[in-house]
């Protein structure tokens, strides 16, 4: 008996381990291929909605390693700009931002998945892009406001409206819009039958 228990705990784990194996690799894939899509200054971060899904079915961990994969791509692909200005505050803000976004969907959908799924995530979808987009611009004040005056916007309110505005608003419609996909496949996860 004890042996079937090991056989089945270690096939759970080797199961999370494909799941967080392709989850990382459809967040590279759509990072890279969202940063051919801009809305705005930026490209569309395409990669939210695999997080969002670690974050439910893996947990907040889950979502924070995802959110670091993401950065990770972000820093090596999208960044350039950024770097050449500051080194150090392009590295704080898209790593706190990956990892934050995926960490707090994570606790926003744990939260609240025992009430309603469907709520907590379409919380969850909510949480991750204005977490990402939230921490992107404290680190665009505390690190880059010069340089974004002399990109020629005046503050860093009109900078959120006019370049990164659109960008947000299709990523949260995106999240949204495929909430119910998501609850799809949390339930196809948990094993429920529709």
């Amino acid at each position: 008996m004890n042996n079937e228990n090991n056989i089945r705990q270690n096939a759970t784990s080797t199961e999370k381990l494909v799941m967080y194996a392709l989850l990382t690799a459809i967040v590279v894939v759509l990072q890279l291929l969202g940063s051919f899509i801009h809305f705005g200054v930026f490209s569309i971060n395409l990669a939210l909605v695999p997080i969002i899904i670690g974050a439910a079915i893996g947990g907040p961990l889950a979502g924070a390693w995802l959110g670091l994969v993401c950065a990770i791509v972000i820093l090596a692909r999208d960044s350039g700009a950024f770097l050449a200005v500051n080194v150090a505050g392009t590295f704080v803000t898209v790593l706190v931002k990956g990892i934050l976004s995926g960490l707090l969907a994570g606790c926003v959908y744990k939260l609240l998945c025992g009430k309603d799924r469907l709520l907590a995530v379409i919380a969850a979808g909510i949480t991750c892009p204005v977490v990402n987009t939230g921490v992107f611009l404290i680190g665009c004040r505390v690190f880059f406001l010069e340089q974004i005056k002399e990109w020629g916007f005046s503050s860093i309110w009109k900078y959120m409206v006019m370049g990164i505005g659109m960008n947000f608003v299709v990523e949260l419609l995106i999240n949204l819009v495929l909430s119910s996909v998501i609850v799809r496949l949390i339930d196809i996860k948990l094993n429920k039958k529709y």
